[in-house]
């Protein structure tokens, strides 16, 4: 199997064993925080996570929820978050990552739990100056993946990519990085993507609307499912519910979640409810910048 250079560099640092004791697994984003002095980070053998702690399904077997654990695989530090088997693992930019970002709500409202890595101002070229593009904070340790099996992943974003005037070469060949890196360490797993929200060709949607499509061809070449939204914002006439350019007000992203849930059931994307589980809402981060992704 192919390992990255910071994969391999991860397994000569890190024992393939270790667990490490988080106050906390929060799913609105998988930044990896730093200890405090008051709390620092210690290596704990498996077999000390207290009496009657089970993993989540889908997790290592009698790791606690609230751990970080490194996969053998790679020698990555990775979250044990509870009920990986009932949560979405959602890449994305400044649309998806507040609470209430239609992605996300989305995503919740076909069932799933959503576990959030990403941030304003990234795409899968743009950075934002404090964390890499998609594929470079993918390598580099700047998210925190989950651990485990997740239910599905999620790439969402391009408009961040569209503002700062990156390539369709560039845009594409990341894109391909990044879902042969989220394959590779998630082998078997459902993964989807969703483009970029714009106006459309004929209403000025202009580079936004194209990266959408650059989007969708590389999805159909991985066979991947694809949910456009290149012209979404006048073909279900939203453009009033815009907060600003680019990003929605609270009832954008209610329209636009509702919208994303019916075409995720289309698709056969969405999460089955059991007698023990209802559809959940996400949980996250602010917002970014206005007019940032």
């Amino acid at each position: 199997m192919r390992r990255s250079p910071a994969a391999r560099a991860w397994t000569r640092c890190a024992g393939v064993a270790a667990v490490v004791a988080l106050s906390a697994v929060v799913l609105s984003g998988c930044g990896v925080p730093a200890p405090s002095p008051e709390n620092p980070v210690r290596p704990v053998a498996a077999e000390a996570v207290p009496g009657g702690s089970q993993g989540a399904p889908g997790n290592p077997a009698g790791i606690a929820a609230g751990s970080r654990v490194v996969n053998p695989a790679n020698g990555r530090l990775e979250a044990v978050i509870p009920e990986i088997s009932r949560t979405v693992l959602l890449i994305g930019d400044s649309q998806a990552e507040p609470v209430d970002g239609w992605p996300r709500l989305g995503l919740a409202a076909a069932g799933y739990k959503v576990y959030f890595c990403g941030r304003g101002g990234t795409g899968f070229v743009s950075s934002n100056g404090a964390t890499g593009n998609y594929i470079d904070a993918l390598l580099s340790g700047d998210w925190l993946l989950p651990s485990g099996t997740p239910a599905l992943i999620v790439i969402q974003g391009g408009g961040n990519d569209a503002a700062g005037g990156a390539s369709n070469r560039r845009i594409a060949a990341n894109a391909e990085r990044l879902i042969a890196e989220l394959r590779e360490r998630y082998p078997g797993t459902r993964m989807a993507m969703i483009g970029t929200l714009a106006r459309g060709e004929a209403h000025g949607g202009g580079r936004r609307t194209e990266v959408d499509a650059v989007l969708g061809s590389v999805a159909a070449s991985h066979a991947l499912p694809f949910v456009s939204v290149g012209d979404w914002l006048t073909r279900y006439g939203l453009v009033k519910d815009l907060a600003d350019s680019v990003h929605m007000n609270p009832a954008g992203h209610q329209k636009l979640g509702t919208l994303l849930e019916a075409r995720l059931r289309e698709l056969g994307l969405d999460r089955k409810p059991t007698a023990d589980q209802q559809p959940l809402r996400a949980s996250g981060t602010v917002d970014g910048a206005p007019g940032q992704d």
